[in-house]
Parts: C-alpha cells; sequence; structure tokens
C-alpha cells in the first residue's frame, strides 16, 4: 500500500505497510482499487454524458464509494470488494450504452475495459498513488482526489437530507465526474498542464463553498437556526446511546425513537454543534455532549457504558472491551480477525430502525462522568451577524484587535497542543472563529468575553467541519460593514488546523474565494510537492505553522 492523505502518514511521507488510521494494508489496497473503478466508471459516464445515456445515479452512487474512502470511515474489506463490483457493473452498463453493446475500440483506456478478475490482482504500485510517476503531476492529481473525497462526503449529507437543487447537484456530480477523469493516467485525451491541475483545484474549492453553502441551508431548513447554546458536559441517571460523526439526519431518526423509552442521548466529537439547533433542543432526552474530539474515542467509549452509533467518519479502531457496544451506519463499517461491528442499514427512504440500539441500552449502566460542566456552540453566521453591530463597534472602539480562525480538524499527535497553546497566548482582545474539531483544543478553556460589548465570547463556535462556510459568510459580511474591498483586508487571520480530506477542501475553497496568508499545520499535507508548494506560496502566501511564539508574532503583533 501507500497513502498519504491524511496528517497522521509514516514519517510525513506515507504509509506503506497498514495505515497511521488502523486501516489494514489490504483494505488500503482495495480502496485504490475502488477508486481506480470509480475513474473508469468516470470516464465511461462522461462519454454516455455526451450521448445521452449517462447513468441518472452516477452522483449519489460515487458520493457514497468516495465518502467510504476517507480516513477513519471504512475498515471493512468485504464492504469494498462489494463496491468494486457494483462500480465495474455500473461502469459497463453506461459503456455499453455508449458503444451500442459493441466492445470499445482498441484507444480506450485500461479504466474503461479492466476485467474485475484484473483488477483484483492489480497492486498499489500499478494503480494507486505511485502509479503517477512525475512527482508534481502526482501532487496536483492526489490534491485534487483528496478534495473530491471532501466534496463528496459533504454532498452526500445534503443527499441524505433530500435537499438538492436539480441544477447546482447535477453541477456537482459533473465536476466530480470531470476531476476523476482528469486523474486518468492512459487517457487518450490530452494531459491537463500543470496551470490547468491547478485551476481544476481552485474549481473544487469553488465547488466546495456551494456544497456547503447547500448543507448550511439544508440543516437550517431540516433544523432550524443555530444559535448560542451552553451544552452540558455531565451526565443523567438513565441508560443513554452516544452518537457520533456528522449525520443529523441520523441523529433525528435517533431522538424520535428514542423518546419515552428511558433512554438518553448524548452527542460525542462533531456531533456538538447539533445541541445549536432549535429542533434537537426540543428533545429533553438530549442530554448534553459527552467527551471531546473524536481521537479520544477509545477511552471515552469505554466509560460510557452504553451503545455507541457512529455515523459518518473519524472512527477509530475499537478496543474489544466496547466493540460489542459500537454500532455503524451509513459508509462506516469496521471488521477484523476479532471483530466485526454491528452495522445498521438504510431502509425506504433512508429510515432506519434503531431497535436493537435501543435494547441494547436499556441493560447498560448509565454513562460515567467524565466532567460536569458546559460547552459554548452556535454561533454560525446567523447569530455572529445578528450582533454584528455590536462587533463592529467592538473593533472600531480597540476591544477587538484581530480575529483568528482557529478553524478545521484535529488529531492524535502531541504537536497538536500548539493549538490551545496558541490560543491561550493570544491577546485579550482577539476573537477565535472555529468550526471542526479543531475546537477541542480549546474550546473548554476559560479565556473569558470582549469587555464592554454586550458579552461577546472570545471563542465562536460555527458548528462541524463544514461549517467552515459560516465563518466565510461572516468575513465576507463584515467586509461589506466595514467597506473594504477584500476579506484580506479586514484584521482576520487564518491558522488553520488540518487532518484528512474535509479539511483538504475547506482549505481549496478558501483559496478559491482569494484567501491569502493562510498558515496551515502542524505539518503541511504530505501530497503537496515543492513545486506545487512553491505555487501556493507565491500566489498566496501559504505558510505552515511553527511555534506559539513566533506565530503570535507574525499574525497578531505584527
Amino acid at each position: 500500500m501507500f497513502c498519504y492523505q491524511c496528517e497522521e502518514t509514516i514519517n510525513g511521507t506515507g504509509c506503506t505497510v497498514n495505515g497511521a488510521c488502523g486501516k489494514k494494508g489490504e483494505v488500503a489496497v482495495l480502496q485504490d482499487r475502488l477508486i481506480y473503478a470509480l475513474k473508469g466508471y468516470a470516464f465511461c459516464n462522461s462519454r454516455g454524458r455526451l450521448k445521452g445515456c449517462a447513468d441518472p445515479a452516477f452522483g449519489p452512487f460515487v458520493m457514497e464509494a468516495l465518502f467510504s474512502t476517507l480516513t477513519n470511515v471504512n475498515f471493512d474489506a468485504a464492504y469494498f470488494e462489494k463496491m468494486i463490483t457494483e462500480t465495474l457493473k455500473r461502469r459497463d452498463t453506461v459503456r455499453n450504452a455508449v458503444h451500442n453493446g459493441a466492445p470499445p475500440g482498441p484507444g480506450a483506456p485500461n479504466v474503461a475495459v479492466i476485467t474485475y478478475e484484473e483488477l483484483m490482482t492489480k497492486t498499489a504500485d500499478d494503480i494507486g498513488v505511485l502509479a503517477t510517476a512525475d512527482t508534481d503531476v502526482r501532487s496536483l492529481r492526489e490534491t485534487l482526489v483528496c478534495g473530491l473525497k471532501g466534496l463528496a462526503a459533504y454532498g452526500m449529507h445534503v443527499f441524505i437530507l433530500n435537499a438538492e437543487d436539480d441544477d447546482a447537484t447535477d453541477a456537482v456530480y459533473q465536476f466530480i465526474e470531470k476531476g476523476l477523469v482528469s486523474t486518468i493516467d492512459d487517457s487518450p485525451l490530452e494531459k491537463p498542464g500543470t496551470t490547468q491541475m491547478v485551476a481544476l483545484l481552485l474549481e473544487c474549492g469553488g465547488f466546495g463553498v456551494k456544497i456547503m453553502s447547500m448543507l448550511d441551508a439544508a440543516n437550517t431548513k431540516a433544523y432550524g437556526t443555530p444559535s448560542p447554546t451552553a451544552v452540558k458536559t455531565g451526565v443523567g441517571k438513565n441508560p443513554g446511546i452516544l452518537i457520533s460523526g456528522h449525520d443529523l439526519k441520523d441523529l433525528e431518526m435517533l431522538l424520535e425513537q428514542t423518546k419515552g423509552t428511558g433512554v438518553d442521548v448524548y452527542t460525542h466529537g462533531e456531533m456538538l454543534p447539533a445541541h445549536a439547533y432549535p429542533a434537537f433542543r426540543a428533545h429533553a432526552h438530549l442530554i448534553g455532549n459527552y467527551g471531546n474530539a473524536w481521537h479520544h474515542q477509545k477511552t471515552e467509549f469505554e466509560s460510557f457504558n452504553g451503545p455507541i452509533l457512529m455515523t459518518t467518519n473519524c472512527l477509530v479502531p475499537p478496543k474489544e472491551t466496547y466493540a460489542d457496544r459500537l454500532y455503524t451506519t451509513n459508509m462506516v463499517g469496521y471488521s477484523d480477525d476479532k471483530i466485526r461491528v454491528k452495522h445498521i442499514v438504510s431502509g425506504t427512504g433512508g429510515a432506519k430502525d434503531f431497535t436493537d440500539i435501543i435494547k441494547a441500552a436499556k441493560i447498560c449502566l448509565p454513562p460515567y462522568e467524565l466532567e460536569n460542566g458546559t460547552v459554548m456552540t452556535g454561533f454560525a453566521h446567523a447569530a455572529t451577524l445578528s450582533v454584528a453591530d455590536k462587533i463592529i463597534e467592538a473593533v472600531k472602539s480597540g476591544h477587538i484587535k484581530k480575529f483568528v480562525v482557529m478553524a478545521g480538524c484535529d488529531g492524535r499527535h502531541k504537536e497538536r497542543s500548539y493549538y490551545t497553546e496558541f490560543a491561550q497566548a493570544l491577546p485579550k482582545d482577539t476573537v477565535i472563529l472555529t468550526a471542526g474539531c479543531a475546537k477541542y483544543r480549546y474550546n473548554k478553556l476559560d479565556l473569558g468575553e470582549i469587555g464592554s460589548t454586550g458579552g461577546i465570547p472570545r471563542v465562536l463556535d460555527a458548528g462541524q467541519c463544514n461549517d467552515c462556510y459560516s465563518l466565510v459568510v461572516i468575513a465576507l459580511e463584515l467586509a461589506k460593514a466595514f467597506g473594504v474591498n477584500s476579506v484580506n483586508d479586514l484584521p482576520i487571520v487564518y491558522n488553520i488546523a488540518w487532518y484528512e480530506q474535509k479539511a483538504t477542501l475547506v482549505f481549496l475553497a478558501l483559496l478559491h474565494l482569494g484567501i491569502q496568508n493562510i498558515v496551515i499545520g502542524p505539518v503541511l499535507p504530505a501530497c503537496l510537492s515543492p513545486a506545487v508548494l512553491d505555487v501556493l506560496v507565491k500566489t498566496f502566501n501559504v505558510s505552515k505553522n511553527t511555534d506559539v511564539e513566533t506565530d503570535i508574532m507574525r499574525l497578531i503583533t505584527l
């Protein structure tokens, strides 16, 4: 195997035996084969689109498949074998329609004709990341693939909520198709040059903005407008179910089915922002948020005592001590030689039956209490901009000198304590704008409020990683209010934590919007070759964070 799509990649270069995420090498190779099959499906579907015989189900299927290959989503070899079989079946159907049942001509790329038996003999060297020999072309292609995975993840959330806009959604599907086709080594089409490939990355960022906007609207329509909310971190006396991941639809169904059962529900990780939505706060048995970011789950899932429902990434290979209480759904799955986690499938219209997990909860002890306090969330764009006059006055009066965007994904490495230390070192006239699980590095610190402004907290949590869109809206609206030409003229700096592919898409979205001077860390993505990084540095002044003292000086003081 060879994989370098996440921040934990071994030695900052690539995992070659097993994944640092816990994924076995053989499963990683199956993911490579699935991506290769998806490229062939996209190639044939692009031809079918020209002839009016494209697969109408291309978009949702490819988004699910891409989502399953994100870091910490699916560890089940059988799932990938099934998806490879289905992808090739769909590819062949649309290819046969294009050629009226005749075999394709001799110029067809291998991805369009390879059989299941042939594909299953291919290694990572044959079809994976390293199959592209040119380092810079490989870098651009793999960065794009990471962006497409992030786009697919957010797109699936929109699809699950049945909130698609036909024209906008089809444009997203066509871009995913276009992006996959652009990465085919043996395509008979002229290979895109470096300039064109950089343009594709920025275009991917543009679609990232679009899909995050669609998801923002879908969540608000379904669950109401988020508002600032103090979320309890203690526990109740009833047995509970812990729900983790990002999928709000699963939380909605779980809350409805646990109503009146004597079973409480707690959120974990990226589910914390759900408490800011009125529809979820209406459920009295949604008790609070348990624990911290995803990488603490081995201790926190064990201490919870009750069953856990994992709805999306980020799953860590479970300990045997709680594996029998762990349930997965959607694209998430786990199995190895010792453990096969129970999976809850979707029924008609996406409905799910949580009877088994509720029954399991009833015979469990209440959660062991880890802490007892509150944590704030719910400062999405509507809530933050509702006090824009106070914010503007605080800036003009000098009570707020800088806004610091500290959004993104968290990880396990000890170096990531940098973000806690950075937040603690910030002057008291700075406000942190955050979204994503990176906030767990500082959202429970007592950083206080901005004085004489009516109580603006110094940490404004917009929500999940997809709610980075809210931070963009806030910045754009503040630029209008201050009458500046660009968000780059605002007193806003960016110190972004990255971990995996959704963070890659958010990064590309910021570049698409022309955001300059982004600092990213704790290490740079391994897929960025020196030449590609040089382009980003020269065009956008992207840089890596260093140490707290130096970064406070260059981002805040100067």
